[in-house]
């Protein structure tokens, strides 16, 4: 890391914390929380951001133009803890119901979608080099896989694809803490 706390090497994964989103982003605080963490994470996490750009050229080449047309931020983890009410944060169309001792969760039917968006929000503590918090808004949308395998644990590898969390059109909040020397 630099004197001046502009540059460091980031080691280890971190935790991965869902809530229902409703209509603004909770403080580090209120999300946080045991209740909220999605599940113990295996293989890490991953950020995924994809502008598209449109180029506007003549046929000799001497003249273009380039703006951003699209933009698309993905994060990715794999969940190893989790249960049936996970799988409700995992699929819109999903529905959780308990009696006498059982959960119940049917998933499919596209009339059962519930148009959730929820916030997702991964924090990488680091007591050295300070703390990364990276907060999307977003569905999972590329669905998931149960493995349930011999001799390997059954991790859920979740896809959230993000949503703009504010009227600015904001995909991604990145934040970092900022060691002073």
């Amino acid at each position: 890391m630099s004197i001046d706390g502009k540059e460091k090497i980031v080691l280890g994964s971190g935790n991965l914390y869902c809530m229902e989103f409703t209509g603004t982003i909770p403080d580090n605080v209120t999300i946080e929380t045991e209740a909220n963490q999605l599940g113990a994470i295996q293989g890490g996490a991953s950020l995924e951001y994809k502008p598209t750009y449109y180029e506007a050229k003549d046929d000799m080449g001497k003249v273009s133009k380039v703006i951003i047309s699209d933009e698309e931020a993905k994060l990715k983890s794999g969940i190893m803890t989790w249960c049936g009410k996970t799988l409700q944060k995992l699929s819109s169309t999903a529905r959780v119901s308990e009696a006498a001792g059982i959960r119940t969760v049917k998933i499919g039917g596209v009339g059962n979608d519930n148009g959730k968006k929820y916030v997702l929000h991964f924090v990488h503590k680091d007591p050295q080099d300070g703390d990364i918090r990276v907060t999307i808004v977003g569905q999972n949308q590329a669905g998931f896989t149960l493995a349930f395998a011999k001799n390997k644990e059954t991790v859920i590898d979740a896809e959230f694809k993000a949503q703009p969390q504010d009227d600015e059109g904001t995909l991604i909040k990145f934040t970092e803490e900022i060691p002073t020397v």
